[in-house]
C-alpha cells in the first residue's frame, strides 16, 4: 500500500511546486509545527513564518515562508503563500537582505503584539538558517 500523498504550493506569481511522491510535510501552522503524513484528518491552518519540511521518494527539501494558508484534503496538501524560497536557494547576501528587512519590522515602535510577534518570528527563523 502507497504512503504518498500529493502536495502543491502556490505562490502569487506561480505554482511554486507539485510533487506527487510525498512522505511527510511539516509546516509551521499558527499552533506549532504540523506533521502531515497520508490518510491525515482534513485540516486548514494558517502558516506563521518558519521552514516547511519535505520528505519525499525523490529526498528532502526544506522551504522558508513568511505566511499563507494550508489545507489537506483527501490526501492533498494545498499551500498558498505570498512568499516562500527554497532554503538551498537562499545564498548569504540575499539571507542577509531578509534578515535586514525583518529586522527593520520587528524594530518598529507603533505595532501591533501580533505584528510584533511575526516580524520576530522572521527574524529568529532566518538567523537559524545559517
Amino acid at each position: 500500500m502507497s504512503e504518498e500523498f500529493k502536495i502543491e504550493i502556490v505562490n502569487p506569481e506561480k505554482s511554486f511546486l507539485v510533487k506527487e511522491d510525498i512522505l511527510e510535510v511539516v509546516v509551521p501552522a499558527f499552533e506549532g509545527e504540523m506533521g502531515i503524513l497520508k490518510d491525515h484528518i482534513s485540516i486548514i491552518s494558517f502558516l506563521k513564518p518558519g521552514i516547511i519540511k519535505i520528505s519525499s521518494k525523490s529526498g528532502d527539501e526544506n522551504y522558508y515562508v513568511e505566511d499563507g494558508i494550508v489545507e489537506f484534503k483527501n490526501n492533498n496538501l494545498s499551500i498558498l503563500t505570498s512568499t516562500i524560497f527554497n532554503v538551498v536557494d537562499l545564498d548569504k547576501s540575499k539571507l542577509e537582505d531578509l534578515i535586514e528587512k525583518a529586522e527593520e519590522e520587528a524594530n518598529q515602535t507603533e505595532i501591533s503584539d501580533q505584528f510584533q510577534y511575526l516580524a520576530d518570528q522572521k527574524v529568529q527563523v532566518l538567523r537559524s538558517i545559517n
